[in-house]
């Protein structure tokens, strides 16, 4: 991916457009700026990650142990001033550690429920494909419905509820691939990469004295954050752009290199996403450039393909920018 920054993410902003509590627009260039003061050298990958946070998904992080994930999942945390949890992954990590279980009380004389960290506005699930099946298994209803069901019982967890996962690359020791309903419960998926030397040079004497994260203070509230989100929802979305965007995804699924191609829900979570940009844009309309700027990382890791020619990851991203390359855009919106 290419080292945008967050602004050339967004695009051309309009100066016109407010930053009221609650607009998109200013939450997100707030979180965005407040995320980037912490997080060095990360510009599109906090865009994508804002992006997908006004657009009510979910992120998950492929990269090498101490690139500063977790950081990033607790920036974010602390900027919309919620509340954050983290759970390693590791091959003994049962569900209930994950979404919490039934506990006896011995005042009620009954079973209680006891939430699992999966109760919090942000959860970091550091090492997902560190985890068994069960475990992974265990994330989905909460990362497609917002709810986790213990001895039949439905428990709706907060709003909002953001999960960021990590994984490390496939040939790390003692991994589990990540199957591909749950992939495509993930937005986005984004690497933060390497660092140049100045800036890896300005993180370590920043981090000298303890993590910079700690000093971050909430910059919007959750309740902002909650608006914006139903303010992305309503961003005007042309038919044209409509058709284009589930045009690509539709392309995937033709292509003789994929063995499974991008979902239904891999388009409508292209447009949402392609709706968050654009309000970060300052604009309530989506364009095709919207689209075409996050089709990478919301479609890749949702393809299935033939024959990777190098790895998986970089193979997906090459399929759909030339997917990309020859769905015809259209003319106006």
């Amino acid at each position: 991916m290419s080292s945008a920054t967050t602004s050339e993410l967004a695009g051309s902003r309009d100066e016109s457009a407010g930053s009221a509590a609650g607009d998109p627009n200013g939450v997100g260039l707030r979180v965005a700026q407040a995320v980037g003061s912490v997080v060095r050298g990360a510009e599109t990958t906090i865009g994508l990650v804002t992006c997908a946070l006004l657009a009510g998904g979910h992120v998950l992080v492929e990269d090498l142990p101490g690139t500063g994930k977790t950081t990033l999942a607790r920036a974010f945390a602390r900027a919309v001033g919620g509340s954050f949890a983290r759970v390693q992954g590791t091959p003994d990590l049962m569900p209930a550690d994950v979404t919490g279980s039934g506990v006896w009380d011995d005042g009620l004389g009954a079973l209680r429920f006891a939430p699992g960290p999966a109760f919090a506005n942000v959860l970091l699930v550091d090492e997902l494909n560190r985890a068994a099946p069960r475990t992974q298994s265990a994330l989905m209803e909460a990362l497609d419905e917002g709810a986790v069901t213990s001895d039949g019982v439905r428990h709706a967890l907060p709003d909002p509820f953001f999960a960021i996962g990590t994984q490390n690359p496939s040939d790390q020791h003692g991994t589990f691939a990540l199957p591909e309903g749950e992939l495509d419960r993930f937005a986005v998926r984004v690497s933060q990469g390497d660092l140049d030397l100045r800036t890896e040079m300005a993180v370590v004497r920043e981090q000298l004295a303890g993590p910079t994260v700690d000093a971050l203070t909430p910059v919007v509230t959750l309740a902002d954050l909650r608006r914006a989100r139903a303010a992305v929802r309503t961003l005007h979305v042309a038919e044209a752009a409509l058709a284009y965007a589930v045009s690509v995804a539709r392309a995937t699924r033709v292509d003789e290199r994929i063995v499974q191609g991008a979902s239904s829900r891999g388009a409508l979570t292209l447009v949402r996403t392609s709706q968050a940009r654009a309000a970060l844009a300052g604009r309530d309309y989506v364009t095709p450039d919207d689209v075409k700027a996050v089709a990478v990382p919301v479609l890749a890791h949702r393809l299935v393909l033939h024959d990777p020619t190098s790895s998986p990851r970089d193979a997906a991203q090459v399929v759909v920018s030339q997917v990309l390359a020859r769905v015809p855009v259209p003319l106006s919106t």
